[in-house]
């Protein structure tokens, strides 16, 4: 796979320069990859999703970021968004009394065949196009229904990353699986998945992960080999034997993930 983004020795400073958010952090991320930026709440995850996208409120003090082999380190949220850099809130946007075709069509550039291509967008995050296409975004629509035309509007775009930052917050556990199965969905469309999550079962997804933690980025790699390292750090023993599977087999035997507990010194 070819590399999509690269993040060389970037370092996020807060607003008043006086402590430092994201340290020295470096990762790759290849083309047509689900790649999990994983880690406890507070280790500068978001803040490291954001920067990225190019908001104004977070600039590095040192380092590069390239997408798609073009140095973007300067570039604005505009210039980014153009090269096919997208992002979908924690939090979904507050666009009450637009139709949902409206508003997932407010970002695609090509306007031929459009409600196909809100048709499609929705079904890719299941919903039915027939009972959502001229719904009205209003407090009817529940946080799981706001997610997924938030998340339908950017897939409808075709960027060619798209930052997810914490889409399972305050979903439960039935749509959370849903979830699982649209980022597979969007990766099947050709789109690279930015992942940002603190959740261990939410990562599984992943092909790729980064575990960053109190800002230091400590290991990228496949996602399951980053992932016990986190339950190791986090003390997390018991769950990462029970979760790490892969098709129908064990990830790692109990011997490998003691012996990462003992390197943490929690054996």
């Amino acid at each position: 796979m070819n590399i999509l983004l690269e993040l060389k020795n970037v370092t996020i400073p807060t607003l008043d320069q006086k402590c430092v958010i994201v340290n020295n952090v470096s990762f790759e991320v290849r083309e047509g990859s689900i790649h999990a930026v994983i880690g406890p709440n507070g280790s500068g995850k978001s803040t490291l999703a954001y920067t990225i996208m190019g908001l104004n409120s977070y600039r590095i003090s040192q380092g590069k970021i390239y997408f798609d082999g073009i140095d973007i380190t300067n570039m604005s949220l505009t210039e980014r968004a153009k090269l096919g850099i997208t992002l979908a809130w924690q939090e979904p946007a507050r666009i009450d009394g637009l139709t949902v075709f409206k508003y997932i069509t407010l970002g695609i550039k090509d306007k031929s065949n459009l409600q196909e291509k809100v048709k499609e967008a929705l079904r890719t995050v299941n919903l039915e196009p027939e009972r959502y296409y001229n719904r009205i975004i209003d407090e009817t629509l529940s946080g799981g229904e706001r997610k997924r035309v938030e998340l339908a509007a950017a897939i409808a775009m075709r960027p060619k990353l798209i930052i997810l930052d914490e889409p399972d917050s305050g979903l439960d556990m039935i749509v959370i699986e849903d979830f699982l199965n649209i980022f597979n969905k969007i990766k099947a469309l050709n789109m690279t998945i930015l992942l940002i999550t603190h959740r261990e079962d939410i990562g599984m997804v992943a092909d790729y992960g980064t575990l960053l933690w109190r800002g230091d980025a400590i290991l990228t790699d496949e996602f399951p080999i980053v992932m016990v390292k986190y339950c190791a750090k986090a003390g997390l023993k018991e769950f990462c034997k029970r979760a790490l599977f892969k098709n129908g087999g064990k990830c790692f035997d109990d011997e490998y993930i003691d012996r990462i507990f003992r390197e943490e010194g929690l054996l």
